[in-house]
Parts: C-alpha cells; structure tokens; sequence
C-alpha cells in the first residue's frame, strides 16, 4: 500500500530550531517545508498542501509567542503532539574562517539576546540584528563573508556548509522552547491508553465578576491541574480578554467533558485546541 510522506510546515529558514523540532517528533523521514512567516505555516495546512505544522509557542526565557497563540484561535487546526526543544546557540561560520578574524555576528534579535554573557566576554564584535537564526548562516554562505559569524542551531551548519567557531554560548542552559505539533481540521483524538494527556481549551468569560474564577475552579473542583494559562485581547472588544489553558486530562474523561460543560455555562464559548501525549509522556 503506497503511504504518503509527511510533508511539515515550519517558520524559518532550514536548519531552524523549529525544523529540530520536527525532526524529535516525527524523525528524518519527514519533508519539511520552510514558510517566512507564521500565518503562511497556518494557511498553508488548512489548504492541504502540507500534512502536518510545528509552532513553538513558548520559550522558557523569552516567554509566549503571542502571534501563535491568536493563530490557534482563528484556525480550527488541531493540536496533537508538543515536544521540548533545548535551544542551544552555536558560533557558525563559513569554512576556514578563524574566530579571530570574526568582527561581526548576525542573528535573530531573541537568540542575540539569549548570548549576553559572549558579547560581554568579546566587546570587539558587533552584534547585528538579523530575520531568522538559520538565514543568519544562510546569508553569510551566499555572500561569502570571511569577517563575520551567525548565531544558529547546529542544524544550520550542515544545512549551508559552514562550519561551526563555538557551540553552546548560550547564558542559560535552562533555555528550552515548547513546540506544537498541528494536524489538518478533523483529526480525531485518539484514546488516552498510557501515560499523561494534555488538553489545550479557549474560552471568553462573560463580563460579570468572578466569570473567570468560577471558569477555573470547574477544573479545580475535579482535580484536574493548571499547566499554563494565558491571556489575549479579544479584538473588536476593547478591553475584553479570551483566556487559553492548558491542563492535565483527555477529553474522553468523564471529569474532563463535565469540566469542559461546567466552563461552557460561563463562558461567551468554549473551544478545545487540541488534545495530545504531556511532552515526556508514554503513548
């Protein structure tokens, strides 16, 4: 029987960290399909032309990726897997470029950021905001710049042919972003079985006081635990908020589904994003 070959959209250039994303998910068979922008990742599985997408929507250091977050409300793409991505930020540059000779490094403003502790250490070299961390690299192979180096992932090095000056230069090494892995509108979600599901929900709270506490202990009072939640303007209501949560549970518990119903008589709606394996988790 013929199988079709995973085709995962990301945002980036290849050898990005989203892309090492794919590959811990869904191993080196999977095609990936770079997008420059994160609504073309989204658009591009709710047209077909992709089976699958990965979005980081945190990072441990930096915080929420806010665009993705509003990405996942306005597109019915369902999420099915997350996983953890230690961001470790290497020096590349191009064959037989010595560090000495470096007086430049380009990158994307967060990685730059996340490599303070280096900068300090060499006050010589310019830091240049640059796209993405990948196309960093990618640019320096194109242009063929002997006097500057990028800030990337170690996929990035092979992915372009450089060559990489200093690996791990990252100040923290507690620095991880979280990835979802999206499946195209109707994918069902299949039983719990082993190990610990997650369910990701977003809902509005009407405007009347204690809407969102009264939202929240429908989890609490069934014992379901609060892993994350996160706040969003709700555009064309100025001032009025919608609400993503994630907690431990699958929708095919009895106290899930009467905790989703408990949040639904509160809340203006009630969606739920995905349901999937906890990162870490036995499937």
């Amino acid at each position: 029987m013929k199988t079709t070959k995973e085709r995962i959209a990301f945002q980036g250039e290849p050898g990005a960290f989203s892309e090492e994303a794919v590959r811990q998910l869904l191993g080196d068979a999977a095609e990936t399909v770079p997008c420059s922008w994160f609504d073309a990742v989204f658009k591009s599985l709710g047209a077909g032309e992709v089976t699958g997408a990965i979005v980081p929507i945190e990072n441990t250091l930096h915080g929420s990726i806010h665009e993705n977050y509003d990405h996942l409300q306005h597109h019915a793409l369902p999420i099915v897997a997350e996983t953890n991505v230690r961001i470790v930020h290497n020096l590349i540059a191009m064959p037989g470029v010595q560090f000495k000779k470096i007086k430049r490094v380009y990158s994307h403003p967060v990685a730059l950021a996340q490599c303070v502790k280096f900068f300090e250490a060499h006050p010589e070299v310019e830091r240049v905001p640059f796209y993405d961390t990948a196309g960093s690299v990618k640019m320096l192979m194109e242009q063929r710049v002997t006097d500057a180096a990028a800030i990337a992932s170690a996929l990035a090095a092979p992915a372009y042919g450089a060559h990489i000056l200093k690996r791990s230069i990252e100040d923290d090494r507690a620095n991880f972003t979280r990835f979802f892995l999206l499946r195209p509108q109707g994918v069902e979600t299949p039983p719990a079985g082993d190990g610990t599901w997650k369910t990701s929900i977003v809902f509005t709270t009407k405007n009347t006081p204690g809407a969102l506490f009264r939202s929240l202990s429908a989890l609490a009072l069934r014992d379901l635990s609060l892993t994350k939640i996160e706040s969003r303007p709700f555009r064309g209501r100025p001032w009025e908020y919608i609400f993503y949560v994630d907690f431990l549970g699958h929708t095919g518990e009895t106290r899930v589904a009467n905790a989703l119903r408990h949040i639904g008589e509160q809340a203006e709606l009630v969606r739920v994003l995905g349901c999937y394996p906890a990162w870490g988790a036995k499937r």
